[in-house]
């Protein structure tokens, strides 16, 4: 099993969640974030961190399709071990559904 960051995250970007990870599996979209679902070692400290409840265990329902997103995004952005400034409207994007399909960046982040 893994976590996988899912459509929640796109605009809000919050980044407590990188704070907890022991093993630093996260990676920076200029958007989202994403996890390595091949470096994650299921500890799940990072789901409660998140405030958009965008961390979710790959168990779930209809997972598939986000950790293979997460998989392919690990591979290309930076890897970032330390918590960032968030968007400033990132709360106002909270609340908005379908996200990824209309807001969503493939462009990587700025690292840290």
């Amino acid at each position: 099993m893994t976590y996988v960051v899912t459509d929640s995250c796109v605009r809000c970007k919050f980044m407590d969640c990188v704070e907890v990870c022991p093993v630093d599996c996260f990676y920076e979209g200029e958007n989202m974030l994403v996890i390595n679902p091949d470096e994650c070692i299921d500890c799940g400290v990072c789901e409660p961190e998140c405030p958009a409840e965008a961390i979710q265990p790959d168990t779930m329902d209809s997972m598939e399709k986000w950790v293979e997103i997460n998989r392919q995004y690990a591979g290309v952005w930076p890897n970032i071990n330390r918590k960032g400034t968030e968007p400033s409207d990132a709360r106002d994007w909270l609340e908005v559904k379908n996200k990824f399909e209309l807001h969503f960046s493939k462009n990587p982040g700025t690292g840290n």
